[in-house]
């Protein structure tokens, strides 16, 4: 019962996080909102690292484990720069449908590491790739706002979100070699740390940290929702991480369908067969695992 409710909380949390940053790349910046986002993250991520949950005085190699966590959080900060830079140009929905690919992703680069995969998953990728494939490039008359948005911007916005997605795919892959044995506070802030040196001092120190008041509400949302998100993830993972997985990579048709009632969002036919193929195959990745 556990993966399952952890699991559709991380979802909704997700969602919301793409519906919310969206909004807030478009109106503020991309990399101000990344900041905006790793400071919020890294205020509650901090307390409950060092008080509520410290490291366990058992931790073997304490400084390396950290250290890969932070490397997990440094891709997750440029996959986010990506993501958010997509959105002020692309769709939503076949943004969030191609970053939702991380976890095949991650697979992928665990064959690579040589990991052996259940039988028959070597097929599910290549339907997920066939998917991601079929939406990002079919477009060219996608509608926002009642805008339309031209191919050229839909393939850079896609070009884009695939970058982000591979970032968090190696992200993934890192982060599932500590979160086994760091609280999920340690899995958190190390990689919100980073993020607040690499973009929000730069941004400070140039006079660019700011943004609309109108965002602020939204950058506020969007980093308390990634931090329970991740927190959630970790709790359900560590029950069952392929429920827990399958569920979670349902964010991405979640903020498809509020995206189209929200933002007017209107895909070719092509690009929403596109989305299902993803989301069949990630899910089908995610039963083939627990099997």
């Amino acid at each position: 019962m556990l993966p399952i409710v952890f699991g559709v909380a991380t979802a909704i949390c997700w969602a919301v996080s793409v519906l919310a940053s969206a909004r807030s790349s478009r109106i503020g910046g991309a990399p101000q909102t990344v900041a905006g986002v790793m400071i919020v993250g890294a205020v509650l991520a901090l307390p409950l690292a060092l008080v509520a949950s410290p490291l366990p005085p058992t931790l073997r190699d304490p400084a390396w484990t950290v250290f890969l966590s932070a490397l997990a959080g440094a891709a997750n900060v440029f996959g986010l720069l990506l993501t958010y830079a997509a959105y002020r140009i692309g769709a939503v929905g076949i943004i969030a449908t191609i970053g939702s690919t991380e976890g095949a992703i991650a697979a992928v680069i665990s064959v690579l590491a040589g990991q052996t995969l259940a039988a028959g998953s070597g097929l599910v990728l290549a339907l997920v790739a066939f998917g991601v494939v079929l939406a990002a490039t079919s477009g060219g008359k996608e509608r926002e706002d009642g805008v339309v948005i031209d191919r050229a911007r839909s393939l850079r916005a896609a070009g884009l979100a695939t970058g982000a997605a591979g970032l968090f795919g190696l992200g993934l892959f890192t982060m599932g070699h500590v979160s086994a044995t760091l609280p999920a506070a340690w899995v958190i802030l190390p990689g919100r740390l980073v993020g607040v040196i690499v973009v929000a001092v730069p941004l400070y120190l140039t006079g660019r940290l700011r943004a609309p008041r109108s965002v602020l509400p939204l950058i506020l949302l969007v980093g308390f929702v990634e931090v329970v998100g991740i927190a959630t993830f970790s709790i359900g993972a560590a029950n069952d991480i392929a429920i827990t997985s399958v569920l979670a990579s349902m964010f991405a048709p979640i903020a498809a369908v509020f995206a189209f009632v929200l933002f007017r969002e209107r895909l070719a036919p092509r690009q929403i067969l596109g989305i299902a193929l993803v989301v069949i195959g990630i899910a089908t990745l995610g039963i083939l695992a627990g099997a």
